[in-house]
């Protein structure tokens, strides 16, 4: 008989001998034990002493106590720390000049959201991505757990000598910081100045110098007050100076209704495709050598129609400026103009121009001024000048890394080694503080106390919510402890408050009183605050003649416009993998730094993108060179190469290092100011290696498909308020029934609660600050660059941003293709928790449910990942968890947040970390629904509208989400779509604005969308 040869699989037993099998199974789930009777003492990452080593260890002691006994939360006051209650902080973010007032979630005494004060009048309750991703740099490992003194690790006694010794020995010595807007802050640091006569020199990498040095501040700038608005290149709603005040300020001109059909006109010229000019109502593609002219010219045609005498200026043909001229003088005193350039001489223009429409003391108002851009080129190019000759004995760096932010970073490198002394208090070890002989770590804001002062009269306070987890100390007690002074910063700030802001103050006599009730609120407004004098008009014929010798109307030179991103800003916080994966809200790219060329240009070079597929291009700039991929951007400046900065890094950590180039490096600064459009000596070309960018959207079109995206005009819509709404009856044969009245399902019937979200496209300008508070609140992976590329992205809630095709496209073809200068729509795209859940209905495992309140529920130890549901649903929102990211050391490069032991301390124990293998998407923030019921029901009372609210409704700057229980007709979500009582599925919605996406399917979502109206004449391009 002959031998049977065959194996037969005996048993995972068996499995466990095999290499191949074991190597696999220690990659995918490295916290397992080990397997075959492995020692007790080997490989196991669940031994207690490597589980709690040093870092967690620090977070957990540093949790499980109140962070400083002083501090006082925001919304409740509980004794001690509750386990699994959460405490609120009023607290600040401020970094640089970028400012947020912020209430900070913590739980178990950890930090682990951030989310906007409301009771502040400059952000009013708005975020960033920037803002809500930072809570993760408290965790970052990257961070210094101590003082270095020439290299080694030392003592603060020591650290507190050497400084002091060195610095008395120093001669000329300079303290080089970035914008600091906090009172007690700045007046620490003067007095440690003045113990060692030393100089502060103020710069922020990107600058707004030129408008203070035309106008003597930086004014209030006002866009809820004005109808009509006029950009050069300010990308007001996504980084230029105060985005969340902006963002808010201009939301409340873009909101209407039928009884209020009114909304401000926005012209915006530029050279990038911007987030700002992706939301004009009117945008044009100039090129930077045209701007200056381009001001000029609109100076002109207002001074023609005010009787003024117009200046000398080259003639520019520029489309909608005649038209921008119109609308702004009709609307004198009600408008504002605003210019991105950082030439002192275009915002002398640009200063004129408001005063000669009456906009001064109205919609831009230098009587309040804003504190948020104090850097002053011409000083800090004197500095590096200075320190490269050896003229620096001493310089402190205070939290600013100018080595990478600075166009003459190799300079200050280099200049660095030639100084005595060189003391650095950044938190790592960056660019810049990688090269000095000391360093001195400051606090994560998050641990730190502090005021802050970002315009005229208008302060707020920041609070530890957490003890410190380094031996860290505090940069301005630092200051203190180096000049003598060895009073505690937190006391020295009260003293501050208490010999100014509360000697002010009549109805208030008691100081811990009024100062309690700063710190629980977070914010204070001085009544009391001077009024410094607004701005004069300047030299306006002068600063024409200036712009006549550096611009010019017909270079047929390639121009680079350096900008920044939105999510990645000025590179300081580059090393978040939250922000780096989160897509651009213009090109949807994540995890690169790139090119964007013109369509034109493309064509003439023969190119093509095709699904994130690209070449290389080298940019030579006088003798610099780099190579990036190349982005074809519809609406870029014919002539024009757009690159951002924030990248290049290579001492910011694992994961920004090595990302792309550094474009500070190509910043002009031979006019006196930091100039970021370069219109000389540059040249583009072609290499010849292909690259894929990890893009999330790669069709930029909706291909003319009306169910997905409505929109009309201004005047369309006040003749008719449904204008723009897909109709399919006007296409039926025959009697058309509403799809909504043929159903295959049941139905459901809502007796308690149900729950819908209300989406204005007119309000939603694309920030993304939505999909980091969502990562944020959920838990969500990060799954790097390649899992992007290979369509494995697990964000639960995504905005596509769709462009118009070309006027007159017909054929599908030509639908596909984006205009030269597209219209632009951004639409938040989440489960729509449908009444008619088609993926409910293919489950095999029924892991995904309807509720009794309306949601579609996922029971992640059921689900076995067929993946039926994700290809069953239209919205495709649906992510399968193709990686145990959380633990999965193949991620630890990417994942930092949930990698690392220390990095698990930001997770929301509230939500469940999902394993490999399952489904997951919006939950709606279930966990925050069930937080609010149970919290009414403790109380014996019913769910006020607004205590119950999802993650990404709260972090948008703009109110575009709202959410809410539609059963309540006295609910926000209820009064907008207009509802009728009802506890039926099927709500009955008077709304005309309201559709549902894909509505032709009847599936029936709980999330409307209101139609974009654009306030441009008809018919015009």
């Amino acid at each position: 008989m002959k031998e049977n040869k065959k194996t037969y699989w005996n048993g995972f037993e068996q499995l466990t001998n095999d290499p191949e099998f074991v190597k696999k199974a220690e990659r995918e789930f490295p916290e397992e034990l080990p397997v075959n009777g492995a020692s007790e003492g080997g490989s196991s990452r669940r031994d207690f002493l490597k589980v709690m080593g040093f870092s967690l260890a620090a977070a957990s002691l540093a949790a499980c106590e109140a962070p400083v006994r002083k501090a006082i939360p925001y919304v409740n006051k509980p004794v001690d720390i509750n386990p699994s209650v959460p405490n609120y902080y009023a607290s600040t973010f401020a970094s640089g000049g970028d400012y947020a007032s912020i209430v900070v979630k913590t739980r178990e005494g950890r930090p682990i959201k951030i989310e906007g004060n409301k009771l502040s009048s400059i952000t009013q309750g708005g975020v960033s991505a920037i803002v809500e991703a930072s809570v993760l740099s408290l965790y970052d490992k990257q961070r210094l757990t101590g003082p270095m003194v020439d290299g080694q690790q030392a003592d603060w006694p020591t650290v507190d000598s050497e400084v002091v010794s060195r610095l008395r020995n120093a001669g000329n010595v300079r303290i080089v910081t970035n914008t600091l807007i906090s009172p007690s802050t700045e007046s620490a640091l003067q007095e440690f100045a003045g113990s060692f006569g030393a100089e502060v020199v103020t710069y922020d990498p990107v600058s707004n110098y030129g408008i203070i040095k035309a106008g003597g501040a930086l004014p209030s700038y006002r866009f809820d007050r004005a109808d009509v608005i006029v950009s050069f290149g300010a990308d007001f709603l996504g980084t230029w100076i105060s985005p969340i005040e902006f963002a808010k300020q201009y939301s409340k001109g873009r909101k209407i209704s039928k009884e209020n059909p009114n909304m401000s006109r926005h012209f915006q010229f530029e050279s990038n495709m911007s987030l700002t000019g992706a939301n004009a109502d009117y945008r044009t593609p100039i090129k930077a050598s045209q701007n200056g002219l381009a001001v000029l010219a609109l100076y002109n045609l207002l001074a023609r129609r005010g009787g003024a005498a117009a200046v000398n200026a080259a003639a520019v043909e520029i489309p909608h400026l005649e038209k921008a001229a119109d609308e702004l003088w009709a609307n004198r005193g009600r408008s504002i103009v605003v210019a991105g350039s950082n030439d002192p001489n275009v915002q002398v223009v640009i200063n004129a121009i408001n005063d000669l429409l009456g906009n001064t003391g109205e919609t831009v108002d230098f009587s309040k001024p804003a504190y948020f851009r104090k850097g002053n080129d011409e000083q800090m190019n004197q500095f590096v000048t200075d320190l490269a000759a050896g003229r620096v004995g001493g310089v402190v760096f205070f939290n600013c890394n100018p080595v990478y932010d600075h166009a003459r970073g190799a300079e200050i490198a280099e200049g660095i080694q030639k100084a005595r002394v060189s003391i650095s208090t950044n938190e790592t070890l960056n660019e810049t503080a990688s090269l000095v002989q000391i360093v001195a770590p400051d606090h994560h804001y998050l641990e730190s106390w502090n005021d802050f002062n970002p315009k005229a009269g208008e302060y707020s306070l920041s609070q530890p919510t957490i003890t410190p987890l380094f031996n860290t100390r505090q940069a301005q007690e630092s200051f203190l402890a180096w000049s003598g002074n060895n009073t505690s910063y937190y006391d020295y700030l009260q003293n501050s408050w208490s010999n100014g802001l509360f000697s002010g103050q009549s109805e208030v006599t008691n100081f811990q009183e009024f100062w309690d009730r700063a710190l629980y609120n977070g914010v204070f407004t001085s009544e009391t605050a001077g009024a410094e004098s607004g701005a004069g008009t300047g030299n306006v014929s002068g600063a024409a003649s200036e712009i006549g010798r550096t611009y010019t109307a017909d270079n047929a030179n390639v121009e680079l416009v350096i900008y920044q991103k939105v999510g990645i800003g000025n590179g300081n916080h580059s090393n978040n993998p939250w922000l780096q994966e989160m897509p651009d809200p213009i090109t949807k790219v994540t995890w690169d730094n790139y090119l964007t060329v013109s369509q034109n240009w493309a064509a003439e070079n023969n190119f093509k993108m095709s699904e994130g597929n690209t070449k290389m291009g080298r940019i030579t700039v006088g003798n610099k060179s780099y190579t990036l991929p190349v982005v074809v951007q519809p609406g870029q400046a014919v002539g024009t190469v757009g690159l951002a900065v924030g990248y290049g890094r290579t001492k910011a950590g694992r994961v920004a290092d090595g990302v792309g180039v550094n474009a500070y490096e190509l910043v002009d600064v031979s006019r006196g100011y930091n100039n970021f459009e370069i219109t000389e000596g540059v040249t583009l070309e072609l290499v010849n290696d292909s690259y894929k960018l990890a893009q999330t959207q790669t069709a930029n079109t909706y291909m003319g498909r009306q169910f997905v995206v409505q929109e009309a005009t201004l005047g369309e819509y006040r003749e008719d308020a449904s204008a723009g709404r897909y109709k399919p009856e006007i296409y039926a044969e025959g009697e058309f029934v509403k799809p909504s009245k043929i159903s295959l399902w049941k139905g459901h019937k809502y007796s308690q609660h149900h729950w819908g979200l209300a989406i204005d496209m007119n309000s939603c300008i694309g920030c993304g600050a939505c999909t980091v508070a969502c990562q944020v609140e959920n838990n969500v992976a990060v799954v790097g660059k390649q899992e992007v590329l290979n369509r494995r992205e697990m964000a639960w809630i995504r905005i596509d941003r769709y462009y118009s095709s070309e006027a007159g496209a017909e054929s599908y073809k030509d639908l596909e293709v984006a205009a030269a200068n597209p219209e632009v729509v951004f639409q938040p795209m989440m489960c729509q928790h449908c009444n008619n859940a088609p993926c409910e209905t293919v489950c095999p495992v029924v892991a995904t449910t309807h509720s009794s309140e309306g949601l579609n529920q996922m029971t992640y130890n059921r689900c076995i990942g067929t993946r039926y549901c994700a290809n069953n649903c239209p919205y495709k929102v649906r992510r399968f968890n193709w990686f145990k990211y959380h633990d999965n050391k193949d991620f630890a490069a990417v994942n930092v947040a949930q990698n690392s032991d220390l990095g698990k301390m930001v997770l929301n124990p509230d939500v469940t970390v999902r394993a490999r293998g399952v489904m997951e998407k919006c939950t709606m923030c279930v966990q925050r629904i069930q937080a609010g019921k149970l919290s009414a029901k403790r109380e014996n009372r019913k769910i006020e509208d607004g205590e119950i609210n999802v993650a990404c409704a709260v972090a948008c700057p703009t109110d575009a989400l709202v959410f809410g229980d539609m059963n309540d007709p006295n609910s926000k979500v209820s009064q907008v779509l207009k509802i009728e009582e009802s506890i039926e599925a099927i709500k009955e919605v008077n709304e005309e604005r309201a559709y549902h996406v894909l509505e032709e399917i009847n599936v029936s979502p709980n999330v409307w969308y209101f139609t974009k109206i654009r306030n441009k004449d008809k018919n015009e391009a």
